[in-house]
């Protein structure tokens, strides 16, 4: 029996979700306008498990949204991660924030093309597409957008806070934009529990999430 925490913290939603196996048994998560994981991630593991009675001591591993995202939020996140597995010798999962986000959207969305498009500043994304098998058909890339990117995946479900940038922009393609689907931990159960089966496990010492971008630092 695995039991695994999932922290996600990519992007504004802070998120908490645990799971047994392949089940998720809980979530704690706020969707806001600000980024407020400094104060509400480690409140949310500690009341997931209190809720929950499980102690930490019983926890199998710990999967973690490696981005890409905020800098910010990546690097709280990674950082509450790791204390944790460092404290309690337990492994470390990395899962792809744009990969999990599909995963929330295909209960939605069963059989469409899903495009995950995360803001990336003015008219630039972090973007991956999945066919109606959840395969990546489009490679995590930040591209800069147009009024014909991506056309020769249409028709296609756009879902993420990116989405924002292209509703004038595409809207006489054949796009769905759904503004109203967040990314949850949830979405990285299934993913995770995977990668705890075949022992895929990143280097607690060395493992950074993925940024895609330099960090940038307006005045």
């Amino acid at each position: 029996m695995a039991i695994i925490l999932h922290l996600e913290t990519a992007t504004k939603t802070c998120s908490v979700a645990l799971s047994i196996d392949s089940k998720r048994i809980d979530v704690h998560e706020i969707h806001s306008d600000q980024f407020i994981h400094g104060e509400k991630l480690t409140l949310f593991i500690e009341e997931i498990l209190t809720k929950n009675s499980i102690s930490i001591n019983h926890l199998s591993a710990v999967s973690i949204s490696s981005g890409p995202g905020s800098y910010t939020g990546l690097r709280i996140g990674v950082a509450t991660a790791k204390g944790l597995c460092y404290a309690k010798n337990i492994p470390l999962i990395a899962v792809d924030t744009l990969h999990a986000f599909e995963n929330c959207a295909r209960k939605s969305y069963p059989n469409q093309t899903i495009c995950v498009m995360l803001d990336a500043r003015r008219m630039e994304v972090y973007s991956s597409i999945f066919d109606t098998n959840s395969v990546q058909i489009k490679s995590l890339s930040a591209d800069i957008l147009d009024e014909n990117s991506y056309q020769e995946f249409e028709p296609f479900v756009c879902i993420g806070d990116g989405g924002t940038k292209i509703i004038e922009l595409w809207k006489d393609r054949n796009i769905l934009i759904d503004e109203s689907l967040h990314i949850s931990a949830s979405g990285q159960i299934d993913l995770a529990y995977g990668k705890f089966l075949a022992k895929d496990y990143v280097d607690l010492a060395y493992f950074e999430p993925n940024y895609l971008k330099e960090f940038y630092s307006g005045k």
